[in-house]
């Protein structure tokens, strides 16, 4: 089995559970984690190793999802208003559902924002796709206490989520 193929077994599915994280579109995760993986065949050369192959896939994963919002966003910068809601959205999902998703990321940012500092920054890490010894590392923190934080905060937005009526499951 070659490197490739290793990093393929090893590492697809999570990065296709990340993008899939970011979409929620089984065919547009797909897509993009199979784009992941031709760029890691075209880089593999370049890869200088001063940091965890999991998070130099993420990263490429990462910049083939801000890439793919990049495009998307000049296409519908270019449609009418009305025109919006004869889009498809993805898995037969009507306009509505789509915004209120956005409203509940929006949201969950939002109270990520209004948390102090480390758990802030714990919390857009992992959702960066950090794994907590990642996390823990750059933070000056043992990776448990970046689990323990995590796992606070993401109660915490549940908690808030719920009193304000947020449909989140």
């Amino acid at each position: 089995m070659s490197a490739l193929d290793e990093l393929f077994s090893a590492y697809y599915k999570d990065i296709y559970r990340y993008i899939y994280s970011l979409c929620r579109d089984a065919s547009l995760s797909e897509d993009l984690t199979s784009d992941v993986f031709l760029e890691v065949v075209k880089s593999i050369g370049a890869f200088r190793a001063d940091c965890d192959v999991k998070t130099w896939l993420f990263s490429i994963a990462r910049h083939r999802w801000f890439s793919y919002l990049r495009k998307k966003k000049r296409t519908l910068e270019s449609t009418e208003l009305y025109e919006l809601t004869e889009l498809e959205q993805p898995n037969d999902r009507s306009a509505e559902d789509a915004l209120l998703d956005r409203e509940l990321i929006d949201r969950i940012y939002a109270i990520i924002d209004g948390e102090p500092e480390r758990p802030r920054k714990v919390a857009r890490m992992r959702i960066a796709g950090y794994s907590f010894y990642e996390i823990g590392k750059a933070l000056g923190m043992s990776e448990s206490s970046a689990r323990v934080t995590f796992f606070r905060t993401k109660e915490k937005i549940r908690k808030i989520l719920k009193e304000e009526g947020f449909d989140y499951e």
